[in-house]
């Protein structure tokens, strides 16, 4: 635990080594990492690490309760998993209630030795990770939400690695300045590490280039604005101004909003400085003028739309992009926003005295008390969960037209079953039920190609008419539009269990989530190991 001010307020949050945000984590490709996580705080912690593929390491995935049981106080884990066939920009989180939105991290996977980036080598690499504040404890305001059904307090800042920066009030000495020199090129490693926000990101008078996104190399393209949404990475060139500009300028982000809940509405700023030692050494800096970036509106979804479709794989015979052109099994999803009934006679604080509820084809998970991966290894899954995930909804319907009467859920915990090496087409498709809203989709143990994309119901036979099956971006994290359908594909050769779930805290806390079980293979190196010694119990 640590004490931390912002915004006039100190109050004390769970850290990993007293660092608020947490430790950067610098590894390469091919690299063994063994990471000791001891627990001295009241509260279970698990730890996700995000992006990595966890070839047949899943015990190491972290989710509470589907990877494992967590860290209990007093008690100790040891991560051990191996970076393959991966580089880039990653990041490091807690992955039970709603801790992640102080512990959290950089993961940066650099490139074998002597192996060059596919872009102009940076003067210097620096980690933009954004975040969002609480005032008051976040495990209290999750609490709260679930206990009335109702919607959980939004945050009362966004953060800049650790800083609010001076739109707040009393913030101004908690600024994030990145300093630069003239005429030098920076690669800005950027993760939305934020609970419950997309995030657009600019900085005044200063174009930036996209490389990389989730880890994955794409083909460069040049932009004012970037969107990142949470668990989402992206890479950046920012080329600097040849001579020494006479300004300062500054960098902010805000959220993108689609949907009609609250939210918090307020902006980010840290400062974009040029080094100057005359003006430095007089104390000047401060009288320089500042210039502020432009960011799209809120609801700007037409910027959204035009920035995904511009990311691109690079597709290069040594950055190949292995879109499955054969598919052995197609699958079609719902996501959205629901209710479930309150129960007994109280009332609860969601639509028509209801709580809350988000699924996945109408089935809001229920977290098992027994971690799922164990279940599965050791054959005694009965009762803990049952593997009939439904392959596509029960019923059809105007996904996004006018919303139906019936606005409930249906819970239970159910995994969708693969053989191994299995292709695997996904169609995941928004609904309006009680809103129409992007949400950020996460599958951990994989990597999968964004084959199509587009609004309104999906149309099976006309939309894969579409599909990009040459050079589709490959992420691990993927916005499903609001009022729309995303597609995907990958090669389901990872065995284990493995979560997929909305990255907005609150609809996964609601149930906005499902987990895919891969079978293992024939061959010894196509099967999931047995679990570490040390493996936490529930």
């Amino acid at each position: 635990m640590k004490k931390v001010s912002r915004l006039c307020h100190t109050k004390s949050i769970v850290t990993v080594n007293g660092k608020f945000p947490g430790p950067r984590i610098v590894a390469r490709e091919g690299d063994r990492l063994l990471i000791k996580v001891n627990n001295h705080v009241p509260d279970n912690i698990s730890i996700h690490w995000h992006g990595i593929r966890q070839l047949r390491s899943g015990w190491a995935d972290g989710p509470a309760y589907v990877t494992q049981c967590p860290i209990q106080t007093g008690q100790s884990y040891v991560y051990n998993f191996t970076i393959v066939g991966q580089r880039g920009t990653l990041w490091w989180h807690a992955h039970i209630s709603w801790l992640r939105s102080t512990l959290y991290g950089p993961m940066i996977i650099l490139p074998k030795h002597n192996v060059p980036y596919p872009f102009e080598k940076p003067y210097k690499e620096v980690p933009i990770i954004f975040g969002e504040w609480f005032n008051t404890d976040t495990e209290a305001i999750i609490s709260q939400a679930l206990q009335t059904g109702g919607g959980p307090n939004v945050s009362d800042a966004y953060t800049i690695n650790g800083f609010p920066g001076p739109l707040y009030n009393c913030s101004s000495k908690d600024t994030f300045k990145l300093r630069v020199q003239p005429g030098k090129t920076y690669l800005l490693r950027m993760i939305n590490a934020a609970l419950n926000d997309e995030l657009f990101f600019s900085i005044a008078n200063h174009s930036l280039t996209v490389v990389d996104a989730d880890a994955v190399y794409v083909k460069p393209f040049k932009t004012n604005t970037i969107l990142i949404a949470p668990g989402q990475t992206t890479n950046v060139l920012l080329r600097t101004k040849p001579k020494f500009p006479g300004a300062t300028f500054q960098m902010t982000a805000r959220p993108f909003v689609t949907g009609p809940g609250t939210f918090d509405n307020s902006t980010v700023a840290g400062i974009l400085e040029y080094e100057s030692k005359t003006l430095h050494a007089v104390g000047q800096m401060k009288t320089l003028p500042l210039h502020k970036p432009v960011l799209p509106p809120l609801n700007d979804t037409s910027f959204a739309t035009k920035f995904s479709k511009r990311l691109r794989s690079l597709a290069t015979p040594e950055f190949p992009a292995n879109v499955p052109q054969k598919i052995d099994q197609h699958f079609f999803f719902t996501v959205g926003l629901g209710t479930s009934p309150c129960g007994g006679n109280q009332t609860c604080q969601g639509p028509n005295g209801t709580r809350f509820a988000a699924s996945v084809s109408n089935i809001s998970f229920i977290q098992p008390t027994t971690a799922l991966l164990q279940a599965h290894f050791t054959g005694q899954s009965s009762g803990v969960y049952s593997p009939d995930f439904p392959f596509s909804p029960s019923h059809w319907f105007n996904y996004t037209g006018n919303p139906p009467n019936n606005t409930m859920v249906s819970n239970g915990t159910k995994l969708l079953v693969l053989k191994f090496n299995t292709r695997v087409e996904l169609v995941m498709q928004d609904t309006s039920i009680l809103a129409a809203e992007s949400h950020p989709l996460h599958l951990h143990g994989f990597n999968f190609f964004v084959v199509g994309q587009g609004f309104g119901n999906y149309h099976p036979k006309n939309d894969p008419k579409t599909f990009n099956l040459v050079d589709p971006v490959e992420r691990n994290t993927v916005g499903v539009p609001p009022g729309g359908w995303v597609a995907i594909r990958f090669l389901a050769d990872n065995p284990g269990v493995w979560f997929m779930h909305c990255h907005l805290e609150a609809h996964t806390s609601w149930g906005l989530k499902m987990a895919w079980l891969v079978l293992d293979g024939k061959l010894p190196n196509q099967r999931l190991p047995p679990p570490p010694l040390d493996l936490p119990k529930c």
